[in-house]
């Protein structure tokens, strides 16, 4: 009989809708080692949540996370909720020794995540967080390319994620925008994800200088019941105060000596969720765009005088990282892969008792640089990375 491995999801907005739909798909495409099975879902509301199970195929439903992660039955807990609740899940499911597949950032703060992460390496739970651009066949093809000196030494790195979905400011006060509950603005929210790219690509950040600001101070109260994924609607005329940032930006030199800059803001009108990130090496350079997710641009100095420039590489090909299990050269896969890819992993980490990437290690290490990022801000000097 093959073996199964029950996941109880806790979530089941956008997130749990992608993460739903990684754990449905990866078994069909991919020889998985063990049959991942939708167990139980759990959510606070119950009539939207049996809509999310039968929708999506989970076999059970509970409204209370501490039951669900308590049953003896359940071999993965997955956290697919915002970055203010992950700590008490995290903790009680590795309490109870479960593997845990979690969202991104990981935590409020590094010492929730230094927790986080004790509790799981006491208890030997797999412990993973879904960074899942690392996943994208295109961006794991830089990182091959760069393990294997086709970019020589990296100089350079210069990373932009840029969103829109507040430029107006007739835009509520979603749960986004408050401290309470996010911590921060985008120097949270998306430059969590640039600085994995950045450790995962160019290496460990040494040095942190950082700028960030507010273009509205205050917005309409949003009505919760209305959120969705970057949208709400307000409630009445009363406003309150914006308590996280708008637009970050970092300089930050790497212990390579290489330096770097990340922008991450929800002012870029016009980017609905354009990551971009450029590496200049002394040998060539590797520049992509999350928005053409499937092609990366080489340059090589070891081109014939010439012949020299920049080449697009349609990372489609069964060589290329996670292709062989898709479709043929040429047909172009999408976002919610990247997340099956992350499935497939994870299930492996477990079956082979082995680690995978990035963890709540990594997560830790990517908070203590925000955390040096406004930090600096704050405080307009340096901060060095402990």
């Amino acid at each position: 009989m093959e073996k199964q491995l029950n996941v109880g999801i806790v979530g089941t907005k956008f997130m749990g809708k992608a993460h739903s739909n990684a754990w449905k798909k990866a078994p069909l495409f991919f020889d998985v080692s063990a049959q991942p099975v939708l167990k139980v879902a759990c959510g606070r509301h119950e009539a939207s949540l049996k809509e999310f199970a039968q929708q999506w195929g989970w076999q059970e439903t509970e409204t209370d996370w501490k039951k669900l992660v308590a049953r003896p039955d359940i071999d993965i807990i997955d956290i697919a909720l915002p970055q203010q609740l992950h700590y008490e899940v995290a903790l009680a499911a590795a309490k109870e020794g479960k593997h845990i597949f979690c969202e991104k950032p990981l935590a409020m703060n590094s010492q929730q995540a230094e927790e986080m992460l004790k509790v799981c390496e006491d208890h030997k739970v797999v412990h993973y967080l879904n960074h899942n651009y690392r996943r994208t066949p295109a961006v794991a093809l830089a990182k091959r390319m760069i393990d294997e000196g086709k970019i020589g030494r990296i100089f350079h790195w210069r990373c932009a994620y840029q969103q829109d979905w507040i430029v107006d400011p007739s835009f509520p006060l979603t749960w986004q925008l408050r401290k309470e509950t996010a911590q921060a603005g985008p120097q949270w929210d998306l430059n969590s994800h640039a600085v994995d790219l950045a450790h995962f690509l160019v290496g460990d950040i040494a040095t942190v200088s950082a700028l960030t600001t507010n273009f509205i101070k205050e917005r309409p109260l949003a009505d919760e019941s209305t959120s969705g994924n970057l949208k709400a609607e307000s409630k009445g005329e009363a406003k309150g105060e914006v308590t996280v940032e708008d637009a970050a930006l970092m300089l930050v030199q790497f212990t390579s000596g290489a330096i770097g800059s990340f922008e991450a803001t929800r002012f870029a009108t016009g980017k609905k969720n354009g990551l971009t990130f450029e590496i200049y090496g002394s040998k060539g350079s590797l520049l992509f765009d999350l928005e053409r997710m499937n092609e990366l641009q080489y340059y090589s100095r070891e081109d014939a005088e010439g012949y020299q420039g920049f080449r697009t590489i349609l990372a489609t090909d069964g060589s290329h990282p996670y292709m062989q299990h898709w479709w043929p050269a040429g047909h172009i896969i999408g976002y919610e892969h990247a997340f099956v890819h992350a499935v497939v992993d994870f299930i492996d980490a477990i079956e082979t008792k082995q680690t995978i990437t990035p963890n709540f290690s990594d997560g830790l290490k990517i908070l203590r640089v925000l955390e040096a990022g406004l930090t600096s801000a704050e405080r307009h000097q340096q901060v060095i990375i402990s």
